[in-house]
């Protein structure tokens, strides 16, 4: 059941008011995000676009105009995909072919172990719904509040689940940041090694190049890759509930993640294509921006009191899989790396 206003009458509204509104508050938040205090803080456009969304959405009694109902749905769904498909432009074959099988490996671990245990444990030990365990394992497991929205439109969950995943894995992400530097001289690694480890277990991209380049170059290198090796995983995990949830729905045609598709062939065409830097550093910020007005049309749809009903529990799953990630993620590494 959706958390947004009765829109019985919003068909027939253009969806324009809805866009403007999700697009003007998706370019507030990627100006917002190059503050110096919210860069230091590594908080994304993506954060503060849904932080932005959910400010506006709950004043006054909450209550949208139907009239902004079209475009917010189009923000959330059209918009999410084309999103999706241009971070491709962040990776390409030839980085996950730099990494090495060891690296293919730990990354392949961490996202398949973190996805079980995270269901599991979500489901078992703190009594969540299976959409809530799903999108918090979904975001430490892969990239954050990217890999969360991209789940989101595969199981249709409701906006308040999205959002408190969304914010589990910024608030354990952001963790990292400053613990990570704080490890690395206990550690018994190096600085390519250390690079290994921020890549496999940190939530965020933004995150990982903050850790990596605290320590030196050459582990923001390593960690990068690592990163978005993990990024790329997150095609056949879409793939793999598009199947759950057609054998769950029955005699329904099967939930073909297209954006999925489109996002690998991105990947394959930077592999192949020498795309000029300006029009590629344009082509990702048009991403940001597409990514932070879906995240703000999904804040404009949630509502606080949704959130405090499902309790401190999400906050406590993203807990254990952050100690999974930080701690578990550290073994593999020794044995593997």
């Amino acid at each position: 059941m959706s958390i947004a206003q009765p829109i019985a009458s919003s068909r027939s509204w253009p969806p324009l008011p809805g866009l403007l509104l999700a697009l003007a508050m998706g370019l507030l938040a990627l100006g917002l995000a190059q503050l110096p205090l919210l860069q230091r803080w590594q908080l994304s456009a993506l954060t503060v676009a849904i932080v932005l969304g959910m400010l506006l959405g709950n004043l006054g009694d909450g209550r949208l105009s139907p009239k902004l109902a079209p475009g917010i749905g189009l923000a959330q769904r059209q918009l999410l995909r084309a999103g999706v498909v241009l971070y491709g432009l962040r990776l390409s074959f030839q980085d996950v072919a730099a990494i090495g099988v060891s690296g293919l490996l730990i990354d392949l671990v961490i996202v398949a172990s973190t996805l079980g245990l995270g269901t599991w444990i979500g489901r078992r030990w703190f009594g969540l719904d299976r959409d809530t365990a799903l999108l918090t394992a979904a975001g430490s497991a892969i990239c954050g509040a990217a890999a969360v929205l991209a789940v989101e439109r595969v199981i249709r969950p409701d906006a308040s689940k999205v959002a408190i995943a969304v914010a589990s894995v910024v608030l354990f992400g952001t963790l990292n940041i400053f613990l990570y530097p704080q490890l690395y001289p206990h550690l018994g690694l190096d600085a390519a090694a250390f690079g290994l480890y921020t890549g496999a277990t940190v939530h965020e991209v933004a995150q990982v190049v903050a850790v990596g380049s605290a320590i030196s170059p050459e582990t923001a290198d390593a960690a990068v890759v690592v990163k978005l090796t993990r990024v790329l995983m997150l095609v056949p995990v879409l793939f793999l509930l598009g199947w759950r949830e057609t054998r769950n729905g029955g005699a329904r045609a099967m939930v073909v993640p297209w954006f999925a598709i489109g996002f690998l062939g991105v990947v394959a065409l930077n592999s192949v294509l020498a795309v000029p830097s300006a029009l590629k550093s344009a082509l990702l910020t048009l991403d940001t921006l597409l990514l932070a007005t879906a995240m703000a049309a999904l804040g404009l749809e949630t509502r606080l009191a949704r959130l405090r009903a499902l309790g401190p529990r999400p906050l406590l799953l993203a807990a254990v899989l952050f100690l999974w990630l930080s701690i578990g993620g550290y073994v593999l590494v020794r044995l593997l790396g």
